[in-house]
């Protein structure tokens, strides 16, 4: 009978520890001090720069990555090397979502970037010619909000619906020549092409500033405002909230207009 009562309470022992164990872990990715976060040089990387004396105010180390494209930060975040990416808008991780079967979802708004058309041979509108030559992001979203740019611009009529490719172009009186490629290398294409609607992260790391060196820009009025993604069961774990509200406080509102001078701007 002793032997009996003995093995009875190691059990006990023993799952209590377990569950001791579990409810620290718990606790730990509750809220966790060191917030790892992807994302792109520029403006991303650099307004995250100036979230940490805010969090570290609160406890909170951030440790940030740095990325060169639109598709690795989202797989790393699902894969769960990040705690939140800042790199994106909404359209674009509704298409990721869709196409890979992830489940990220964003907390905030946090700035908008302007897309701009550029070139190195043309300086307005009106002196685009047949058979000018324009690359554009070839992502899906990005590639149809440049469209949607040119199209404002009156250079070209598309068909309706919320995303569309070069091949939903229903008028293109001056024969423009469109050509994809991935957004990183826009800026450096502007010798070879004869413009090119570039995302304005890229076009800053490129020293082209979109309201003084874009021939057309897109309208403030834009819904591809970037944002904060994380897993969506992490939104409402303590250090995604504290690393939301850093982003959309006044320090950062005030950051945004003092740096970038209109040419982002903030969406909060």
């Amino acid at each position: 009978m002793k032997k009996i009562i003995t093995v009875i309470i190691s059990v006990f022992l023993i799952f209590g520890l377990v569950g001791c164990g579990n409810s620290k872990e718990a606790s730990k990715n509750q809220d966790k001090k060191t917030i790892v976060v992807g994302a792109t040089p520029v403006p991303h990387a650099e307004i995250l720069e100036k979230i940490k004396p805010i969090l570290e105010k609160k406890g909170y180390k951030l440790e940030i990555k740095i990325f060169n494209d639109y598709v690795i930060p989202n797989t790393a975040l699902n894969d769960g090397e990040l705690d939140a990416n800042f790199f994106q808008h909404i359209p674009y991780l509704n298409k990721f979502n869709s196409e890979k079967g992830t489940k990220l979802d964003y907390t905030v708004k946090v700035h908008l970037e302007p897309m701009g058309l550029y070139s190195n041979k043309i300086k307005k509108i009106d002196q685009f010619k047949n058979n000018v030559s324009i690359a554009i992001p070839k992502d899906p979203t990005n590639g149809s909000r440049a469209l949607r740019l040119l199209e404002n611009e009156g250079l070209i009529k598309l068909k309706k619906g919320e995303l569309v490719t070069k091949f939903d172009i229903i008028e293109n009186k001056l024969n423009l020549k469109i050509q994809e490629l991935d957004a990183p290398q826009l800026p450096r294409a502007l010798n070879d092409v004869d413009a090119a609607v570039i995302n304005t992260n890229y076009a800053l790391q490129a020293n082209l500033n979109p309201t003084k060196d874009a021939i057309a820009i897109e309208s403030k009025d834009s819904p591809y405002a970037n944002i904060l993604v994380v897993k969506k069961e992490n939104k409402d774990k303590s250090y995604i909230k504290v690393l939301s509200e850093a982003l959309n406080s006044k320090e950062i509102k005030e950051f945004i207009k003092e740096k970038y001078k209109g040419s982002i701007i903030p969406a909060f």
